[in-house]
């Protein structure tokens, strides 16, 4: 397991019922989460005095039952700054497990000894790149939502990062690869963050299990002659980290090197063990 262990605003403090208990900051968020399929007491006391809570509907979707929790706080991961909130489908803005990543692929980027350009898909609001772009990386930022876009802008301001180091594009991320390949442009290292199911700006369908080896097949042509990594991840139930990087491996076969796939995992305060958190599969040379 790729154990995301090194936070200190970040705290997953209990898990039961469906439910996980976090310390974001300075305030408690209860959220649904589909792995936590386990019983538990709910001992701690965090339960009884979370800051928001989120709610499922019957009819699909939820809403938060909010107390004091603002628009907007910021977090802090290393030198690294995110602006957390209170969105719709229970999401705050971050994946606080994609920080093992992040330490990975900035050492890598650090120790490379040379300028790397990286491409990041369905970039969401961009974690991977504030951490790229901060280890030195010049990074295109692919997201199919504008909104979500401004909320990766918003992180890179607040972790400093010059505007000239993220270049941002709200496309379909099919299309866009695709148009890269004619141009001819070439990056040194991709992470791909696919989700399960989802709409590009035009109304591009997305599914995982019927476009991911495609996808990845036409992600791999963009690749340099000497790339530094590709990182794929993936929360979707169904899709195990050995599917991951079997499909990961088939397209980076020409290059040599080898893939690594574990599941992500964050430390649970209260039992003592580590909550699945989706899948990452790691190519390097």
């Amino acid at each position: 397991m790729f154990k995301a262990d090194n936070w200190k605003d970040y705290r997953l403090l209990d898990t039961a019922d469906g439910e996980r208990l976090e310390k974001w900051g300075d305030f408690t968020l209860v959220r649904p989460d589909p792995q936590v399929i386990w019983h538990g007491e709910k001992n701690h006391k965090g339960w009884k005095k979370a800051d928001g809570i989120y709610r499922r509907s019957r009819s699909g979707g939820g809403d938060w039952i909010k107390k004091d929790v603002p628009e907007e706080w910021i977090i802090s991961y290393g030198d690294l700054k995110f602006g957390i909130s209170a969105m719709g489908f229970k999401h705050t803005g971050l994946f606080p497990e994609q920080a093992v990543n992040w330490d990975w692929f900035s050492k890598l980027i650090k120790e490379s000894g040379r300028e790397i350009k990286l491409l990041n898909l369905f970039a969401y609001t961009g974690g991977a790149s504030v951490a790229a772009a901060k280890a030195g990386a010049f990074v295109c930022h692919v997201d199919a939502s504008k909104k979500i876009i401004q909320k990766a802008k918003r992180n890179a301001e607040l972790s400093g990062i010059p505007n000239d180091r993220i270049r941002y594009i709200a496309d379909d991320c099919f299309k866009f690869v695709a148009r890269e390949i004619r141009r001819g442009n070439k990056y040194d290292a991709i992470i791909l963050d696919p989700p399960s199911f989802g709409r590009g700006p035009n109304g591009e369908k997305w599914i995982i299990e019927e476009s991911l080896d495609d996808f990845v097949e036409l992600v791999c042509q963009v690749l340099s002659d000497n790339p530094l990594f590709v990182l794929l991840n993936s929360y979707t139930t169904g899709l195990s980290p050995a599917t991951n990087g079997y499909i990961l491996r088939k397209h980076t076969k020409r290059f040599g090197g080898s893939v690594v796939s574990e599941e992500l995992g964050l430390p649970i305060e209260e039992s003592g063990e580590f909550l699945p958190c989706g899948a990452a599969s790691r190519w390097m040379p």
